[in-house]
């Protein structure tokens, strides 16, 4: 569909998930892994608005390494790259996110990541920079920080402070590790979309990495988990209609239809629309202008679910990562869903959950994480038998790099934590001496340049 066509009814707006429909031999990963940017003598936030800042950065890497400025508007402020099908891009509070290219294997992704790494190794050591795979911003308080010069944030930082306590922690402080993943058809998408859903707080336990708030213990795993839960529940969380049996695109169409806006753009220019939800803006239109198929793209765009459904599915509920488990979160999930028995397992390992007992669940795992109470037992075990079916999954898809090996191999720090029930923030932990936050531990654990 034309993205300027102008939608007439809430029939058409299936036609995008129709359209992203692959055979399984066209299907793809498209990782995205965000990182913290800090000053290494003094664990300064690294700030859009300084002389040695994020600009410098995205310069040095269109000037030395090809990449392609992608200002939002002509002229406008530098905010973006993009080389080839991938792009860099940055979060509100100047995170900065490399989008990869959509690969058939994870060698590819891994191969991708470390080249981006290595290209800002060398800028980042000129400047001072040191970036970091943690789920929340490990030193800055929220006043140490700056805004991106992105129109959509400029939106969301006046609109989200009345929706829940964390909207402007959740923009500026958190970082994240997602992987996009095809799906074949209706049924296959729903059929993912709900076992990631039921699993969503074994995800977020597992790759659970931000334990320090402001340089300070704060007395869990993952304050970035902690954030989500409130921060706009019309937008966020478990997606309730996708619990029913018949749930199919049409439910999930109907929750994003009254799910707020934030805005829609008119060739460079952003209107903002915050009062309004989707099925009202179909319906009647804002100030003249009507619902068009760009704006549902956007708009689908702008809810942050704990797995999103788009041209692709997203699994979000992970914190970043550093170097050994950066890759790890891709592993796991094209393990379940590349391979019919694999997902087939994960399926059964989940069928009975409520929806209920899940959203306990996660409400629990910030400060519990894999220790976190469910059906007499823990998170542990599932998300240790979660791994075991990725892997056999993995091991079936037998996809070999140079060296002769599959694709488990990105697992295997995973399983290293899992033996002894960890995630990565309590290797943090245990590395640093109690008190104020250890620079030189922190760097020594989440730094990947």
């Amino acid at each position: 569909m034309n993205k300027d066509q102008v939608l007439r009814s809430e029939a058409e707006l299936s036609a995008i998930f129709h359209e992203s429909e692959k055979t399984q031999d066209r299907w793809k990963i498209g990782a995205e892994a965000e990182k913290i940017g800090i000053f290494r003598e003094t664990g300064a936030p690294v700030r859009y608005g300084d002389e040695v800042g994020i600009p410098a950065v995205l310069r040095a890497l269109v000037e030395r390494h090809g990449w392609e400025p992608e200002p939002e508007t002509p002229g406008g402020p530098l905010i973006a790259l993009r080389r080839g099908q991938g792009s860099v891009t940055l979060e509100p509070g100047g995170q900065l996110e490399l989008s990869g290219t959509p690969w058939s294997d994870l060698h590819r992704v891994a191969a991708e990541t470390r080249g981006h790494l290595e290209e800002l190794r060398g800028i980042s050591a000129e400047l001072g920079i040191a970036w970091l795979g943690i789920g929340f911003h490990p030193t800055a308080r929220q006043q140490d920080l700056d805004w991106v010069p992105k129109a959509r944030y400029g939106i969301m930082k006046v609109y989200l402070p009345g929706r829940g306590a964390y909207g402007l922690d959740m923009m500026q402080r958190t970082t994240t590790v997602q992987v996009n993943l095809d799906y074949q058809d209706e049924c296959d998408a729903i059929r993912k979309l709900r076992v990631a859903l039921r699993l969503a707080p074994v995800t977020t336990a597992m790759f659970a990495n931000s334990p320090f708030v402001e340089g300070q213990r704060w007395g869990g795993r993952s304050y970035r988990a902690l954030t989500w839960l409130d921060v706009d529940n019309d937008r966020t969380g478990l997606i309730p209609p996708m619990w029913t049996k018949d749930a199919g695109y049409e439910h999930y169409i109907r929750w994003a239809l009254d799910a707020p806006m934030f805005l829609f753009k008119r060739g460079t220019e952003v209107i903002e629309n915050t009062g309004q939800t989707f099925r009202s803006f179909l319906r009647h239109g804002f100030q003249g202008h009507r619902a068009t198929v760009g704006d549902w793209e956007m708009h689908l765009n702008t809810l942050f679910p704990e797995v999103r459904l788009k041209r692709t599915l997203e699994i979000r509920g992970a914190d970043a990562q550093g170097s050994s488990t950066l890759i790890a979160l891709p592993a796991l999930w094209t393990g379940i869903f590349y391979d019919a028995q694999a997902l087939a397992d994960a399926e059964a390992l989940c069928a009975n959950f409520s929806y209920e007992e899940v959203a306990e669940a996660r409400r629990h795992v910030p400060r519990l994480a894999l220790q976190t109470p469910f059906r007499g037992a823990t998170l542990l075990p599932l998300a240790q038998r979660l791994a075991e079916i990725a892997a056999a999954g993995l091991e079936r898809r037998a996809r070999l790099n140079g060296e002769g090996q599959d694709e488990r191999c990105y697992l295997q720090p995973l399983f290293r934590l899992l033996e002894h029930g960890q995630s990565p923030a309590d290797t943090l932990l245990s590395a640093c001496p109690p008190g104020p936050l250890s620079l030189p531990a922190l760097l020594e654990h989440t730094e990947l340049t």
